[in-house]
């Protein structure tokens, strides 16, 4: 039993690591021009309790692409600043869209539903933990990478 565990986990291993690698893409530099044409707007925050019973904050909104190209991942930063304006806490984290076509509401990586040159979708970024020194305002969001 003992053998046959760790050959499961082995092949665990090796699928995750393979998976990785595959994505690559076209373009993710931070200094990219079309950044600033990927537009984030309608942010509102809301939270909910996980399975484990714990709090998870959840930022929503929309995202545009108003590039010449079809986007399959984004990365943003995320800011939460204190009462007097100072950085709490900052985040890079990847966008999920709402995918298309599933009977309940679902979010995903944006290389299962790219969007294309001149088209929308509502997003979702997802956080375990907000800083106590946050001072409770819609944070800054801001497109740190793009691929293609």
């Amino acid at each position: 039993m003992a053998i046959g565990l760790v050959l499961v986990v082995a092949a665990i291993v090796a699928v995750v690591l393979a998976g990785r690698a595959g994505k690559s893409s076209a373009n993710t530099s931070p200094g990219d021009p079309n950044l600033a044409k990927l537009q984030i707007s309608d942010l509102h925050m809301a939270t909910a309790q996980n399975f484990a019973g714990n709090s998870v904050t959840y930022i929503e909104g929309k995202i545009s692409n108003h590039s010449d190209h079809k986007v399959t991942g984004v990365r943003v930063e995320v800011l939460f600043k204190n009462p007097i304006g100072e950085i709490a806490q900052k985040e890079v984290l990847p966008v999920a869209v709402l995918l298309p076509n599933t009977p309940y509401v679902d979010y995903g990586p944006l290389d299962r539903a790219p969007l294309a040159p001149s088209q929308a979708s509502d997003f979702r970024l997802t956080l375990e933990h907000i800083s106590a020194d946050w001072d409770g305002q819609v944070p800054q969001v801001r497109v740190v990478t793009v691929a293609y």
